[in-house]
């Protein structure tokens, strides 16, 4: 690449004070909530779909790598500019959020954070059901990006499931548009779900058309502990399969329970080996026979006890104490690993069995926590960047828990994403030739490789690499 020349036109096809080239500018560009810090030449805030495909067009003619980039709460790596270029922050453009209620539908900006628009669809008696933790720091952008999802995935589904339009900007900067504004459409390749999740590698994202659906009217939460692990695991297939499914989930063990409690005190049950934490919803009524039948399931299966708050101010104490996990045990070791494997439901007691090994042959500490009502469990490894030994055994440790998850019939990543991190084990699970069949997507859709690269799929030789090497 010729890097004067295509720096000097970026000034040219865009305003000044959006191309950033300073140093201290483009550090703070260079990662994201992983691992690994790679300089960009230049940082680019575009605020429309022309600056989009001013941009595009530019670097696609100079063959200069584009790395499209929201709020950098990624954690695998995502936006982090591998082969320098020019990082495209998005989250400058104007918010944009246009509610059409009587079509369950809305139009949204790519720079919107995820929880506002929950915020604006409730004003309608509405919601937007994907609730990924980082929802109120995430841009939407960066949520259809990563197809990310969150505790009500389990019974509403993940971001991809909500989305039925797009406007998109293709890697030689043209503006196309994909679905459109009904439920039913069939109309060729479904080209949405092929952009939603592909982590910036096909397009860049400048509207979204998103579903809609009614609030439900009544919820209820359920706190259950237990004194095995592997029995809270068994308690989650048991409730599914009873006819019963709730919109949440959520599973956490004994060192995030003690890591809460000493963070911020919720009055969980530290001397539980486990608890998983049930959300209902729906009319009052239905509730009502539900919880009875929940608690009956619970106590069956050898809980040692079932809490159920009894007002709203009590839910929300225990739910927040779940959104604490992840600061709590930051606490614990200054660098965490957070992964997301995700099994079969059934396959839940075994993976929990094999991360157990995993911590005692590599002599980590792993806790554990996550969606597991669709089998999305979060392990963290618990460790320090700055003891070089330890990183390699996290390493070691974070390889087995992928090949776990994939032996046990699951796959690398249920909300968080390839990106740079799981893109060594990519092949492990789609074998050879699946993965070439998405390369091949890849090189029709992006033929100068300019969208993202070192994305996804692996290069030569690339290894997991959690030090600084």
């Amino acid at each position: 690449m010729v890097m004067g020349k295509w720096m000097d036109h970026l000034t040219e096809v865009l305003p000044e004070k959006q191309v950033m080239t300073e140093l201290a500018d483009r550090h703070s560009y260079s990662f994201d909530a992983s691992f690994g810090e790679y300089m960009p030449e230049a940082v680019v805030q575009v605020k429309n779909k022309h600056e989009v495909a001013s941009v595009l067009k530019l670097a696609n003619e100079y063959k200069v790598p584009v790395y499209p980039r929201g709020s950098g709460t990624c954690l695998s790596g995502g936006p982090l500019p591998v082969h320098g270029g020019i990082v495209l922050d998005m989250s400058q453009w104007p918010e944009e959020i246009d509610v059409h209620a009587d079509d369950l539908i809305v139009y949204v900006s790519p720079s919107v954070r995820t929880g506002d628009i929950n915020q604006a669809a409730e004003a309608y008696g509405l919601m937007y059901a994907p609730d990924p933790s980082s929802a109120h720091v995430a841009t939407i952008g960066g949520n259809l990006a990563e197809n990310s999802g969150g505790p009500r995935g389990l019974k509403y589904g993940v971001t991809k499931d909500f989305v039925i339009g797009l406007e998109v900007v293709t890697p030689e900067g043209e503006i196309i548009k994909t679905g459109g504004q009904t439920i039913k459409n069939v109309t060729g390749f479904d080209l949405t779900k092929l952009i939603v999740g592909c982590e910036g590698t096909l397009g860049v994202i400048t509207e979204a058309t998103l579903k809609l659906m009614p609030k439900p009217p009544a919820v209820q939460t359920l706190m259950v502990s237990f004194d095995d692990v592997r029995v809270a695991g068994q308690a989650i297939s048991k409730t599914l399969t009873s006819g019963i499914l709730p919109s949440k989930m959520e599973f956490m063990d004994q060192p995030c329970i003690q890591a809460v409690e000493n963070f911020r005190p919720a009055g969980l049950p530290v001397e539980a080996a486990a608890v998983v934490i049930i959300e209902l919803d729906g009319r009052p009524e239905a509730i009502n026979v539900e919880k009875e039948l929940v608690e009956n399931i619970m106590k069956e299966i050898g809980a040692t006890r079932t809490t159920v708050p009894e007002t709203g101010e009590e839910a929300e104490r225990i739910w927040h104490a779940r959104k604490q996990v992840s600061p709590a045990i930051a606490k614990i070791k200054p660098t965490k690993v957070s992964e997301d494997a995700t099994v079969p439901r059934s396959k839940i007691p075994d993976m929990l069995d094999r991360l157990n090994e995993i911590k005692e042959k590599y002599d980590v500490e792993v806790v554990v926590f996550g969606h597991a009502g669709d089998g999305n469990l979060h392990p963290n490894v618990l460790c320090d960047k700055r003891d070089q030994e330890e990183m390699e055994r996290v390493e070691l440790a974070v390889e087995e828990l992928f090949q776990a998850a994939i032996d046990l019939g699951g796959t690398l990543s249920g909300e968080h994403g390839i990106g740079t991190m799981k893109a060594p084990f990519m092949e492990s699970e789609l074998g050879e030739a699946g993965l070439d069949m998405m390369k091949r997507i890849k090189d029709s859709w992006d033929p100068n490789n300019i969208l993202n690269p070192g994305k996804i799929f692996p290069e030569k030789g690339q290894k997991l690499v959690l030090r600084n090497e």
